[in-house]
């Protein structure tokens, strides 16, 4: 038995090819372009056969006769048993002269080649999508009835299965798959395509969500989805048997599911968050189609949808066939099948294998850079306050990635050890003297900065001061509160508005702003610290909507308590579990390489929300807290006589200083 196929380097093609080769003496003949010669090889490996029996024809989908040389015809003339079209694009997101091209032309000429070679039988593999939006059931006997053929995926789906039935002179038959999905057994899938596309949502909905939590699916029309080992086997069978001429087999599942019922299947094989609640996606029908179109024209709408989409790998068209109205019959095909033993498993059997499988190879995160070398390596990143603490450990992690490393500090002495530490672990920082809570000094080093190094890419406003005193210990001390905004504000403000117009030139820029878990759990005696951070706070959310088209990002980290000099002369920290300024780092190298807008820790965000719903609750928890400690007057206000008093915890203090890690107390 001797066999042609095109689209034999496809991911059906290649599962065919494999399966009849299968047959004892089969020998395929299998369209190729003379420029992916050196790929023979390779399949004939995957196949596991020998050169004479998987022979290479080289030619051209879109050339006449499939641009295959007339000697080849000759030899090809009479002997071919079976020939499989499968060559096409299976793609929403295609353009429609690729498709145009593939798709009707490549089917016209691969015709016209079976007439040639005189081939004893044409198997054209269509697709569900030439009956277009057909309302109702669309059975196997059915063409002509297809419906809502406007766009180019359906209509060239649907004239190159018309090109067969009405110009093919050798025996044909018609196979539509479903939307064709990984190996039932190995999840094995090739692209990301149909269901794939809601993956991303699932998995972000896992990563935020416990999985025991219910939320809302999108309830739509049925879709219909089969695995490609089902396909193949289906084809291999049906294509062989007698009686099949001029006959359409719907190779698809006899169950079918509802949109909502495909993302819970893979949303349980993802251990996501189970979708217990539809909202049923008919309902948008009933929206005017004018109201719609003028949504669309408003510039807001159309760049949070392309966002949206953009995101989450969608296709621009994908939403709209979300109610697809369409089922299919397949009793031809059924009845064609029994007895051979190949069946259409269940959907929920195998989507756990298409999910680990797309997770392990087809994630899209995977082809991205993720590391901090990828991200910053080259670039200019300035670290304010970097001699110590957060902002020495984010600047080591930074050098080391490659990056141009920028420190600046009050003290030149500290800058200088920074740099010896540094130059002792085999990279550079550069060291400037600076103090951010002077405004002209701050004019003065982003000049610099800019003249030496051509401006900065990575800005890491991490410069500040903390004062922990209750506000009725502070009636005679406004100064504090003047101090504590003008480094932590109004520095931090002049530094990163001097380096603003250049990013916005290059259009690309990331700023990193160094906040506190205080701003979010409204922390008792840190008064004027968290007013200071909440201003830099909102003035970074108003910085990031006004440069939001502009290539520069923004990324407020709500910062935990940490083990630095700025907390030091507070004994009680001593008893209270902290982060390390490495693990402060790594917080900022994240911010650096995956931009979020913010990051928080579940407890900051846990207390905003207390605020946000219960502000009274809030309010008695904090409160008692804060009678809980006492202040450390003495270390606040630098009387280094009282520096080794230990102060007096209760069991309830102690107690909630384990409980709550992380939390200005």
């Amino acid at each position: 038995m001797q066999y042609f196929v095109t689209g034999a380097t496809g991911f059906i093609g290649k599962r065919l090819v494999k399966k009849l080769l299968e047959r004892k003496g089969a020998v395929v003949h299998f369209l190729i372009r003379r420029e992916s010669a050196d790929k023979v090889a390779d399949l004939r490996s995957f196949w596991g056969t020998t050169a004479a029996r998987a022979v290479p024809v080289f030619g051209d989908l879109t050339a006449k006769k499939l641009g295959v040389a007339a000697d080849d015809i000759k030899k090809l003339k009479g002997q071919i048993d079976h020939f499989y079209h499968l060559a096409a694009v299976y793609d929403l997101g295609a353009d429609e002269e690729t498709q145009v091209a593939v798709n009707i032309e490549g089917t016209r000429n691969t015709v016209d080649l079976a007439k040639a070679i005189d081939a004893g039988h044409f198997h054209h593999v269509s697709s569900i999508a030439a009956a277009g939006l057909y309302e109702g059931v669309f059975r196997e006997d059915m063409f002509e009835e297809a419906e809502g053929l406007d766009h180019p995926y359906f209509q060239t789906k649907h004239e190159s299965e018309k090109i067969v039935r009405q110009d093919c002179k050798v025996p044909w038959t018609v196979y539509r798959p479903a939307m064709v999905v990984g190996d039932s057994t190995t999840g094995e899938m090739d692209k990301i395509d149909g269901p794939y596309y809601f993956f991303k949502l699932i998995q972000r909905l896992r990563q935020l969500l416990p999985p025991w939590m219910p939320t809302v699916g999108l309830e739509g029309g049925r879709v219909n989805i089969v695995p490609v080992d089902f396909v193949v086997n289906a084809l291999n069978v049906i294509s062989h048997q007698k009686d099949i001429v001029k006959k359409c087999y719907h190779l698809v599942d006899p169950v079918g599911y509802r949109v909502g019922d495909v993302l819970d299947i893979f949303s349980r094989a993802a251990h996501a968050p189970r979708m217990n609640l539809f909202i049923n996606a008919a309902l948008l029908g009933f929206i005017p189609k004018s109201v719609k179109k003028g949504l669309m024209a408003l510039a807001p709408v159309r760049r949070v949808r392309n966002a949206v989409l953009k995101d989450l790998g969608l296709p621009e068209d994908m939403l709209t066939f979300v109610n697809y109205p369409t089922r299919f019959d397949c009793r031809e095909t059924l009845a064609a099948l029994k007895g051979s033993g190949v069946t259409c498993p269940n959907l929920k059997d195998y989507a756990w294998r298409l999910w680990d499988y797309w997770e392990r190879n087809l994630d899209p995160e995977l082809f991205i850079d993720r590391s901090l070398k990828g991200t910053v390596g080259g670039k200019v990143v300035l670290v304010t306050g970097g001699s110590s603490g957060i902002g020495l450990a984010a600047a080591h992690k930074f050098a080391e990635a490659g990056a141009t490393t920028v420190i600046c500090g009050r003290d030149q002495d500290k800058l200088d050890e920074a740099c010896a530490e540094a130059r002792a672990k085999g990279y550079e920082f550069i060291a400037y003297a600076a103090d951010i809570a002077d405004m002209a000094d701050c004019d003065r080093f982003v000049q610099l900065l800019i003249d030496k190094h051509g401006g900065v890419d990575f800005l890491i406003n991490n410069a500040g001061r903390s004062i922990r005193r209750a506000i009725e210990s502070s009636y005679d001390r406004f100064h504090d509160y003047e101090r504590t905004m003008q480094l932590n504000y109004f520095g931090c403000l002049r530094v990163t508005m001097g380096f603003l117009p250049g990013m916005v030139a290059r259009r690309k820029g990331h700023v990193v702003n160094i906040s506190s878990i205080g701003v979010l759990t409204n922390a008792p005696r840190f008064s004027a610290y968290v007013a200071s951070k909440a201003a830099l706070d909102a003035w970074t959310r108003c910085a990031s909507s006004e440069f939001a088209d502009q290539g520069i990002t923004f990324t407020t980290i709500n910062m935990p308590l940490v083990r630095t000099p700025m907390i030091a002369p507070t004994k009680i920290y001593n008893n209270v579990p902290t982060l390390s300024p490495e693990e402060a780092a790594d917080m900022i190298a994240q911010a650096c390489i995956f931009k979020p807008v913010r990051i928080a820790t579940r407890l900051g965000i846990t207390g905003q929300i207390l605020h946000a719903l219960v502000p009274r609750v809030a309010q008695i928890t904090m409160n008692t807290s804060f009678r809980m400690f006492p202040d450390s007057t003495a270390a606040a206000k630098g009387d280094k006589g009282d520096k080794a008093a230990k102060p007096q915890l209760s069991a309830e203090a102690v107690a909630l200083q384990q409980m709550m890690r992380g939390i200005h107390f």
